[in-house]
């Protein structure tokens, strides 16, 4: 199946209520389970590259990319790629010829004034490129001398008012929202903050992102994307079940020595776990 942008399916879940499911993407393997897990539940589904696999692949983004790129065009589904997290503007600038048609540009750790100029600059230049580009928006720095907060830390939360500005004054697609998720949670124990994602709803008119979907609980998940909620990335999820699968092997075989074996069931935990975590969603389904 062609590439599809990621525009265009966060575009379509707004429209039908519900969301697409985004999986950051570490090895081959993690390539192959999301799109697997996908197809076995028809949905479309978008692959993400953050800045930190890129880091982990000795900063080459190409060779993922590429296997990526590859696998999303012979996917039985609609895939997209995505480039998250992003904060040097050299990464940024790779992705349209790496076969990206959307980037997530994190700023959020400057001062306000700061952010919102970084941010300007990087949808000025995606918009040329014809890149969908997505912010995040914890709290806002400079009140009273406050910093500002990453967008899950502990008690972040994203004020509409300032959402509304920054979004208007940035020029950016989607803004990832802080109601209550955090990245990297091993236990889905997170309580989202709903009356104030009705509130984020209701006060913007760009799609709403969920980050740290990991630690979120199936319910509160659902729960989230009738609340507007229309992109839900998860990572962290996906290595818990490999890890977790290619343990239990290890352990039961301590003679194993072929990577093969114990990848296979690491990628087949992590297909297992696409798939759950699309039907939470309720994502709505490819048509035939």
């Amino acid at each position: 199946m062609p590439l599809v942008t990621t525009g265009e399916l966060v575009t379509r879940a707004a429209a039908t209520h519900s969301a697409v499911a985004s999986f950051n993407i570490i090895t081959l393997e993690h390539v192959e389970a999301v799109i697997a897990g996908a197809e076995y539940v028809s949905s479309p589904v978008v692959l993400q590259v953050s800045e930190n696999a890129v880091k982990f692949r000795h900063g080459r983004l190409l060779p993922l990319a590429r296997a990526a790129l590859a696998a999303a065009e012979q996917a039985a589904v609609p895939v997209a790629l995505h480039l998250d997290h992003v904060r040097s503007d050299s990464l940024l600038r790779q992705a349209p010829e790496a076969g990206f048609s959307s980037v997530m540009y994190d700023a959020a750790r400057l001062p306000y004034e700061e952010n919102l100029a970084a941010t300007r600059a990087a949808a000025d230049w995606a918009h040329a490129q014809g890149l969908w580009i997505e912010a995040e928006l914890g709290r806002i720095g400079g009140k009273n001398g406050e910093s500002p907060l990453d967008a899950h830390a502990p008690g972040a939360r994203t004020d509409p008012a300032e959402a509304r500005a920054f979004v208007a004054d940035s020029g950016v697609d989607a803004l990832a929202v802080a109601i209550g998720s955090s990245h990297a949670m091993t236990t889905r124990t997170a309580t989202l903050d709903h009356t104030l994602l009705s509130r984020l709803t209701g006060t913007l008119d760009v799609p709403l992102v969920l980050h740290g979907s990991s630690g979120v609980p199936d319910d509160e998940l659902a729960r989230a994307v009738a609340g507007g909620i229309t992109k839900v990335n998860v990572g962290t999820a996906l290595n818990i079940a490999m890890t977790g699968a290619i343990r239990e092997f290890l352990a039961a075989r301590p003679e194993a020595v072929d990577s093969r074996a114990y990848l296979s069931v690491g990628r087949e935990a992590m297909v297992r776990a696409v798939a759950g975590i699309i039907r939470a969603l309720g994502s709505d389904p490819v048509t035939p």
